[in-house]
């Protein structure tokens, strides 16, 4: 099915890729790594971008008077989420009709994602995602490149050795990254779930396999992730600042969520017809919360905060919502969370050497936003240009 729809999704796309160089001015550009400048110009080759030149002639794009930057890093996403025909969350035993349904919505969530700027995404995670992460790569279908964990480690009663031989399964399987449930929600006090032996096993088994470890992960099990040497944790609410303090020790990257996917819930509440009025009230709660715990990260020295937005269904294409929550509500300063979701969200996927930064060497993606999101962070909202790998998606 993915295949099938891909000759109308490229033409809706209107992506086109040029053999001859390309040269894009620029009279703001953020590098994505923390640097502003001015006056510039930024030569692409072959998908790469091969050297930031303000001489470089002739000009094939002029993004003057725009914000020129590293396409968004999305660290969490879901792209299988989505809503059947009838308009509420499908389930998984799908029909044979309503798995082409989720075929067409998992393609425009990440054709959403990538119109938005975000031209790599991490989705956390589905086995369903693997054939539209491989025919996106492959250039059959327009969207953000996916790194995908396909389906999570969730069950607490594995053994030991059970647990290794389920990372070694998902490696020979395709994952990019190994998810691990290692706590209960915040309905029920976020309680660890696995023992910390349980979670040295599957982070320590993926290190081996040579695939990053992410956890979902709440209260203590914040703590025990980082001492466990997994890559990231995801969520962290109720955490306390040892824990946080064991996260900075150990690199363990954090991903908090303040405001996108509590606020999708609550604003599309009827396409979620399995939420209850005190699951409603604890996500309206969520939010402060998660607010607190970002300011209280950022007092945490070394602690590495990436940019990830749980997007579910209804969620795709308004991942900088989160962005501006970060800035405006979790009061994170501006370049802090841009970086978050450029260079420091590409060294989290261990891709710091192919996307995250405006460099030589990197692939050429690229966007442009009308605004200057320093002074007002709204402007990621505003994406008005957007290449992936050399390729103009959206102009």
């Amino acid at each position: 099915m993915i295949r099938r729809l891909a000759f109308a999704l490229l033409f809706a796309a209107t992506a086109f890729a040029q053999d001859k160089p390309i040269v894009i001015a620029a009279s703001t550009l953020l590098d994505g790594r923390g640097n502003v400048v001015h006056d510039t110009r930024v030569v692409v080759e072959h998908g790469k971008i091969v050297r930031i030149d303000p001489k470089a002639s002739p000009v094939t794009i002029d993004l003057r008077g725009l914000t020129v930057m590293p396409g968004f890093i999305d660290t969490h996403v879901h792209v299988s989420w989505h809503f059947n025909q009838s308009g509420v969350l499908a389930q998984k035993d799908e029909t044979p009709e309503e798995q082409e349904w989720a075929a067409l919505q998992m393609a425009s969530n990440a054709w959403k994602d990538l119109r938005a700027g975000f031209t790599t995404v991490q989705s956390l995670g589905a086995n369903t995602e693997k054939p539209l992460r491989d025919a996106i790569d492959c250039g059959d279908i327009p969207g953000s490149k996916i790194l995908t964990s396909l389906q999570p480690i969730a069950d607490a009663t594995l053994t030991i050795d059970q647990i290794r031989e389920r990372v070694r399964a998902l490696k020979a399987a395709g994952a990019d990254v190994v998810k691990i449930f290692a706590s209960t929600g915040l309905g029920s006090g976020g309680k660890p779930t696995f023992s910390q032996e349980q979670l040295n096993a599957a982070c320590g088994e993926a290190k081996a396999a040579g695939l990053r470890s992410v956890v979902h992960a709440f209260g203590h099990a914040v703590g025990m992730a980082a001492l466990a040497g997994c890559t990231a944790v995801e969520h962290g609410l109720l955490a306390g600042d040892d824990d946080l303090r064991a996260m900075a020790e150990h690199g363990t990257y954090f991903d908090p969520q303040v405001s996108l996917v509590f606020r999708n819930y609550i604003e599309l509440r009827e396409h979620y017809p399995n939420l209850k009025d005190e699951t409603i009230q604890i996500l309206r709660d969520a939010i402060p919360q998660a607010d607190a715990l970002v300011e209280r990260a950022m007092k945490i020295p070394n602690l590495k905060i990436v940019f990830g937005t749980d997007a579910v269904a209804g969620a795709h294409g308004q991942n900088a919502r989160e962005l501006v929550a970060r800035v405006r509500e979790a009061h994170m300063p501006p370049m802090r969370v841009l970086v978050g979701a450029h260079s420091l969200a590409a060294e989290s996927l261990g891709m710091a050497d192919k996307i995250g930064a405006v460099a030589p060497g990197l692939d050429a993606d690229i966007i442009a936003i009308d605004g200057d999101p320093i002074a007002d962070i709204t402007a990621t909202q505003r994406v008005v240009f957007v290449m992936k790998g050399g390729v103009i998606v959206t102009r």
